[in-house]
Protein backbone atom coordinates (compact mmCIF):
# COMPACT_ATOMS: atom_id res chain seq x y z
CA UNK A 1 0.00 0.00 0.00
CA UNK A 2 2.88 2.48 0.58
CA UNK A 3 4.75 2.07 -2.53
CA UNK A 4 1.31 2.58 -4.25
CA UNK A 5 0.67 6.10 -3.01
CA UNK A 6 4.37 7.25 -3.44
CA UNK A 7 3.66 6.11 -7.60
CA UNK A 8 0.63 8.23 -7.12
CA UNK A 9 2.33 11.06 -5.65
CA UNK A 10 4.93 10.66 -8.53
CA UNK A 11 2.61 10.54 -11.11
CA UNK A 12 0.95 13.75 -9.79
CA UNK A 13 4.38 15.69 -9.15
CA UNK A 14 5.26 14.59 -12.83
CA UNK A 15 2.09 15.91 -14.00
CA UNK A 16 2.44 19.43 -12.39
CA UNK A 17 5.63 19.92 -13.86
CA UNK A 18 5.06 18.75 -17.46
CA UNK A 19 1.58 20.86 -18.05
CA UNK A 20 1.93 24.41 -18.57
CA UNK A 21 -0.47 27.13 -16.89
CA UNK A 22 0.13 29.97 -19.71
CA UNK A 23 -2.82 31.31 -21.30
CA UNK A 24 -1.89 32.23 -24.80
CA UNK A 25 -2.40 34.88 -27.14
CA UNK A 26 -3.51 35.66 -30.37
CA UNK A 27 -2.13 38.53 -32.25
CA UNK A 28 -3.92 39.11 -35.11
CA UNK A 29 -1.53 40.33 -38.39
CA UNK A 30 -2.02 41.76 -41.43
CA UNK A 31 -0.23 42.15 -44.93
CA UNK A 32 -0.10 45.63 -46.45
CA UNK A 33 -2.28 46.09 -49.22
CA UNK A 34 -3.39 48.52 -51.62
CA UNK A 35 -6.12 50.67 -50.56
CA UNK A 36 -9.02 51.86 -52.53
CA UNK A 37 -9.46 55.24 -51.34
CA UNK A 38 -8.48 58.35 -52.83
CA UNK A 39 -6.20 59.70 -50.12
CA UNK A 40 -4.63 57.72 -47.87
CA UNK A 41 -4.58 57.04 -44.31
CA UNK A 42 -2.91 59.03 -41.82
CA UNK A 43 0.04 57.69 -41.05
CA UNK A 44 1.64 57.56 -37.08
CA UNK A 45 5.15 56.25 -36.40
CA UNK A 46 5.91 54.33 -33.01
CA UNK A 47 9.77 53.28 -32.77
CA UNK A 48 9.86 50.22 -30.14
CA UNK A 49 12.85 49.96 -28.15
CA UNK A 50 13.59 47.48 -25.22
CA UNK A 51 13.37 50.36 -22.81
CA UNK A 52 11.53 52.91 -24.72
CA UNK A 53 8.85 53.77 -26.52
CA UNK A 54 8.05 56.92 -29.12
CA UNK A 55 4.98 58.02 -31.10
CA UNK A 56 5.98 60.31 -33.70
CA UNK A 57 9.23 60.98 -32.14
CA UNK A 58 7.70 61.90 -28.66
CA UNK A 59 8.68 59.52 -25.67
CA UNK A 60 5.63 57.23 -24.61
CA UNK A 61 4.12 54.70 -22.25
CA UNK A 62 3.57 51.58 -23.24
CA UNK A 63 0.08 51.70 -20.98
CA UNK A 64 -0.65 54.55 -22.30
CA UNK A 65 0.04 54.69 -25.72
CA UNK A 66 -3.82 53.85 -26.93
CA UNK A 67 -5.00 56.68 -25.06
CA UNK A 68 -2.39 58.52 -27.14
CA UNK A 69 -4.21 57.35 -30.48
CA UNK A 70 -7.42 57.94 -29.86
CA UNK A 71 -6.66 61.56 -28.96
CA UNK A 72 -4.92 62.00 -32.71
CA UNK A 73 -6.81 64.29 -34.53
CA UNK A 74 -9.22 62.46 -37.03
CA UNK A 75 -10.17 64.12 -40.62
CA UNK A 76 -12.42 61.56 -41.72
CA UNK A 77 -9.22 59.29 -43.28
CA UNK A 78 -8.05 56.99 -40.74
CA UNK A 79 -4.99 56.04 -38.93
CA UNK A 80 -2.15 53.19 -39.72
CA UNK A 81 -0.13 53.23 -37.62
CA UNK A 82 3.92 52.24 -38.45
CA UNK A 83 5.67 50.06 -36.23
CA UNK A 84 9.53 50.12 -36.06
CA UNK A 85 10.96 47.64 -33.43
CA UNK A 86 14.81 48.37 -32.90
CA UNK A 87 17.49 45.58 -32.75
CA UNK A 88 16.89 45.36 -28.58
CA UNK A 89 13.09 45.22 -28.82
CA UNK A 90 12.17 41.03 -27.80
CA UNK A 91 8.95 39.54 -29.45
CA UNK A 92 7.26 39.61 -26.01
CA UNK A 93 7.62 44.09 -26.45
CA UNK A 94 5.88 44.02 -29.63
CA UNK A 95 2.97 41.74 -28.93
CA UNK A 96 2.55 44.08 -25.77
CA UNK A 97 2.24 47.05 -28.05
CA UNK A 98 -0.01 45.56 -30.30
CA UNK A 99 -2.16 44.47 -27.28
CA UNK A 100 -2.54 47.65 -26.57
CA UNK A 101 -3.64 48.83 -30.20
CA UNK A 102 -6.12 46.28 -30.29
CA UNK A 103 -7.87 48.74 -27.66
CA UNK A 104 -8.18 51.77 -30.36
CA UNK A 105 -11.47 50.66 -32.52
CA UNK A 106 -10.78 51.22 -36.17
CA UNK A 107 -7.12 51.18 -35.97
CA UNK A 108 -4.55 49.71 -38.84
CA UNK A 109 -1.29 48.72 -37.89
CA UNK A 110 1.75 47.82 -40.00
CA UNK A 111 5.27 46.62 -38.29
CA UNK A 112 8.34 46.95 -40.36
CA UNK A 113 11.38 45.20 -40.92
Amino acid sequence: MTSLIDVIFLLLLFFMLTSTFSKYGEVELMAAGRSTANEPPQRLFVQLGADELSLNGQPADLHNIAALLRRQPQDGRGHVVLISPDAEATAQHLADLLAQLRQVEGMQWVVLG
